[in-house]
């Protein structure tokens, strides 16, 4: 029985994955990227991310989370690499606003994740590197934490080839027609995933940028205080501050305190701007660290990123195929919210591929709509 001939386009944490759990099936896998594996320009760059079960009143990525967790600390086992810390994620929710934040109570109630319910006193006893004077109570799940993304990419990557895959460097595009091209010629293969991220809705102008938006995110990294480690993974957790509009990672193998504050709308061009924060997200930065985190006040900002998300209407993934090519299928959207998900979201999208089931509604890319904060489940 000859193999399926796959190609997977994109390096990322969806495409890695994706191609690791097609060649585990027994398919012939090449995966293409423009640049080396875990280049700075892609989303899933960076030192870290926050891997938390916590999606509102969504089931269904509340409990893909929870399997990625598991997965990622298989793969930490397989590997002997560091992948994830548990150190726990923090959720603010402010007085007055906190919608997203009591159906996410609902739902780990529903499917069984442990957490528990703080009162302002309570987080500042337990966690005093936080001030929360305009917060009504807190949710903080123990067995969340963050991911160390960039090692997270290249050991899936390193993985994939021991097990047979080929990494291949190039520039994929499409004709007219949508449909792609390496080197002026069209790839011939079984399928073709498309796992590019935010060049996703450039490449496919009819078919995805309709339903995209793509957004700059700031990312600053702050020194820890002298002599002191309350600011590190083992004393302090991740959080989220939708109030604020932001979230954080604790300083993890020396990293420094990640603080993201999001801007709304903040465009990008992925092709020609340099990867460099701006001065308004470096000013807003440190009055929230002033808002937050007082005891960062006075440290010096150490590293910063400046990377990209492409964002769908309703924040769902999209895992479809292409409406003229059957052998495309795309697979991204990640709405800031992919990374976590990977093994997961890699194994579907690969059964997805193989025809071995269909996709889910929510993935499809016809019948987007706006979701409101109190719907989505990234409480955006």
């Amino acid at each position: 029985m000859m193999k399926a001939k796959v190609f997977v386009v994109g390096g990322g944490i969806a495409g890695a994955m994706t191609a690791l759990h097609l060649q585990r099936r027994g398919a012939q896998v090449t995966l293409i990227d423009r640049w080396e594996p875990g280049h700075a320009r892609a989303a899933s760059s960076d030192y870290n991310r926050v891997i938390r079960a916590i999606s509102g009143r969504d089931e269904f990525y509340t409990r893909w989370a929870r399997e990625s967790r598991a997965r990622w600390l298989e793969l930490q086992a397989e590997t002997g690499q560091n992948l994830m810390y548990e150190c726990g994620a923090l959720i603010l929710a402010t007085q007055g606003h906190c919608d997203w934040e009591d159906a996410t109570s609902e739902t780990f109630d529903r499917v069984g994740v442990p957490y528990y319910r703080f009162t302002p006193d309570d987080v500042r006893a337990r966690f005093p590197q936080f001030k929360v004077d305009e917060i009504q109570y807190a949710l903080f799940e123990p067995e969340a934490g963050l991911l160390m993304a960039h090692r997270c990419v290249i050991t899936t990557i390193d993985l994939f080839r021991r097990e047979g895959g080929i990494v291949k460097r190039g520039t994929v595009t499409t004709d007219t027609s949508e449909r792609p091209m390496l080197n002026g010629k069209h790839l011939e293969a079984d399928v073709i995933v498309i796992a590019t991220g935010a060049w996703m809705a450039e490449m496919f102008p009819r078919s995805i940028a309709p339903i995209s938006a793509i957004m700059g995110i700031n990312v600053l990294y702050t020194s820890t205080p002298d002599g002191s480690d309350q600011f590190d993974m083992e004393n302090m957790p991740c959080w989220i501050d939708h109030g604020q509009g932001s979230f954080g990672i604790p300083s993890s193998e020396g990293s420094g305190v990640k603080a993201a504050v999001v801007i709304p709308n903040t465009p990008i061009d992925i092709n020609n701007d340099e990867r460099l924060i701006e001065k308004q997200s470096l000013n807003k930065t440190r009055q929230y660290i002033l808002h937050r985190l007082p005891g960062l006040i006075g440290e010096r900002v150490v590293d910063s990123k400046f990377n990209q998300v492409i964002l769908t209407p309703d924040t769902h993934f999209i895992v479809d195929w292409h409406p003229q090519h059957d052998n495309v299928l795309f697979a991204g959207g990640c709405s800031g919210h992919l990374f976590k998900h990977g093994p997961v979201f890699g194994d579907f999208v690969a059964g997805v591929a193989m025809r071995d089931y269909g996709t889910a509604d929510r993935f499809k890319i016809a019948g987007r709509r706006k979701l409101s904060p109190k719907e989505s489940p990234s409480g955006r």
